[in-house]
């Protein structure tokens, strides 16, 4: 997957090598080589999580900017995440704040709430299909999808094959602006997700699957927060208004998108532990009576992302305030005439997520990749087991493999080293 373009880079000139990344990267796509860091790219998920706990801002989350968007484009459209709204103190209504979003500049806005309220009701009906993989795992979060297609490609077919809200809401957005404005073209208009996360930045760089995305550009919640901080309009009687429902609003949180399904034979769990704890029951057979599954990589959902500025915990207590202000659906699929399963091709991905990523396979030879595996399991005898991170590897299991693979020496584990400098030969002193 060389030519995957991620959103997560490393700043070596910051980085002092404190291992700190190292022991919560998920998919263990970080080494310390040379007193810093490295990112694996064919390991690398941009689940954002090294950003989080990197103490020194070695880490960092690549976004467009907003002074990046060409000014060809005669037409821009803003697509707020919900995660948005739980960024700001005191905000009573949805409305204000997507005012100021036009007064930042942008001619239109389409939330992508609108479209999660959407995706929910296709989900509902893709459910009732009934030879379908059980639990559909959603495909909302970039970074689970990634994770299944590295490290679980037998769940690749319980993915759900439906658009992700941003990416239907994106395509929708552009439709509606070429029907309201004839006088505009395909290549007059663009759409600037307001992103949480680093994931959905390079979803949209790089899509999902077969699938192309439709989004331009991505800027962060961070960046918008800042210039629009202090700076929401007062509520007035022609103020513009939301058009999402509470159930779009709660995609933000972990279980929002469950949910909306109407169902309680679902899971939904957030950060990444948790999210591999539960893939690994599935692939195990361990949940035979669920029918679905939301992950999501960041704690407490998208209001956690590494793009976000607020504790997830009062962004989601936040977003609940908004409960009794509005309704609970406020848009609906027109497919009356069609059969109760029928989901529409638009909001269905272009082709299900069934390709598997060989990251973590040791060789294309069957015979090579058996050989190594079983000179890691000797080595791995060997070494101390402590999980210290010294080596410059996350286990003893991963320098192991590293050691196999020639990406590392034996040398380097300084257990080893140690005990090695001082054995005591016979009747003799510490060498």
């Amino acid at each position: 997957m060389s030519d995957f373009l991620h959103s997560v880079s490393l700043d070596a000139s910051k980085c002092i090598g404190c291992t700190s990344c190292l022991r919560h990267c998920p998919t263990e796509a970080i080494r310390i080589r040379d007193g810093h860091a490295v990112i694996r790219s064919n390991f690398c998920i941009d689940c954002g999580r090294c950003v989080r706990v990197c103490q020194h801002k070695a880490k960092r989350a690549i976004f467009d900017k907003l002074t990046d968007i060409d000014p060809k484009f005669k037409h821009c459209i803003a697509l707020p995440a919900p995660a948005l709204y739980g960024q700001f103190e005191n905000l009573t209504d949805i409305g204000s704040l997507l005012e100021s979003l036009v007064d930042l500049g942008f001619d239109e806005v389409y939330e992508v709430a609108r479209a999660a309220e959407i995706i929910s009701e296709c989900t509902r009906r893709y459910m009732r299909k009934p030879n379908i993989p059980r639990p559909v795992i959603s495909s909302a979060c970039p970074a689970i999808v990634r994770l299944i297609r590295l490290r679980f490609p037998e769940l690749c077919e319980n993915v759900l094959p439906i658009l992700p809200p941003v990416e239907y809401a994106s395509r929708v957005a552009k439709a509606k602006a070429l029907k309201d404005h004839p006088e505009l073209t395909q290549d007059d208009i663009c759409t600037v997700f307001i992103s949480p996360c680093p994931a959905k930045n390079s979803y949209a760089k790089n899509g999902l699957s077969q699938t192309r995305s439709s989004i331009d550009y991505v800027v962060s919640i961070a960046e918008v927060y800042m210039k629009l901080s202090g700076k929401t309009k007062p509520v007035h009687p022609g103020m513009m208004r939301s058009r999402a429902g509470i159930a779009g609003v709660k995609w933000a949180s972990s279980g929002g998108e469950a949910e909306g399904l109407f169902d309680d034979r679902y899971l939904a769990a957030d950060d990444m532990d948790n999210a591999i704890q539960v893939l690994d029951a599935i692939e195990n057979k361990k949940f035979p009576h669920l029918e679905f599954v939301e992950l999501n990589a960041c704690p407490g959902g998208c209001v956690g992302g590494a793009a976000t500025v607020e504790n997830p915990y009062i962004a989601k207590a936040r977003l609940m305030s908004f409960r009794h202000g509005l309704p609970h659906n406020r848009n609906y699929l027109d497919v009356r005439d069609q059969t109760p399963d029928y989901v529409p091709p638009d909001a269905m991905l272009d082709a299900p997520i069934n390709d598997y990523v060989p990251a973590f396979s040791l060789s294309e030879d069957r015979f090579e990749a058996m050989k190594m595996m079983g000179q890691i399991e000797e080595l791995q005898q060997q070494l101390p087991q402590i999980d210290c991170g010294s080596c410059g590897a996350p286990t003893c299991r991963a320098f192991a493999e590293d050691v196999v693979k020639g990406e590392a020496k034996i040398e380097d584990c300084v257990v080893l080293l140690r005990r090695r400098l001082y054995v005591k030969p016979e009747g003799g002193k510490p060498v």
